[in-house]
């Protein structure tokens, strides 16, 4: 069994940073593709990024590519999501996820089922 634990959400300005951090629990962390999702509200659960185990391949969605950035540090077993150049429309829950076979790859990626574990979202509020 995986926890994983977000945290960094909060309010920023438009044209603003974040650094989102996942941090999870188990021994075999370096082992797993780590994800990001976001939800707005009224909208359905939307891929974002992911990384694949041992710190290997990274996807974005065409949405913040070019914006964002997944890395991952396996001492510290946890997985970051920094953002740049926030829109009011990056405003969501941002979820991180865990799948257990340490690969995903688009397209397959961007679909929830794909994943084991979730954590329980930090808020991102970006204002105009």
């Amino acid at each position: 069994q995986v926890q994983l634990v977000e945290s960094g959400g909060g309010l920023v300005q438009a044209g603003g940073s974040l650094r989102l951090s996942c941090a999870a629990s188990g021994r075999t962390f370096s082992t797993y593709a780590m994800g990001w999702f976001r939800q707005a509200p009224g909208k359905e659960r939307e891929f974002v990024a992911v990384n694949n185990w041992s710190g290997g391949s990274t996807y974005y969605a065409d949405s913040v590519k070019g914006r964002s950035t997944i890395s991952r540090d396996n001492a510290k077993n946890t997985v970051y999501l920094q953002m740049n150049s926030l829109k009011p429309e990056d405003t969501a829950v941002y979820y991180c996820a865990a799948r257990g076979t340490g690969w995903v790859y688009p397209p397959e990626a961007k679909y929830t089922k794909m994943y084991d574990y979730w954590g329980q979202g930090t808020q991102v509020t970006v204002s105009s």
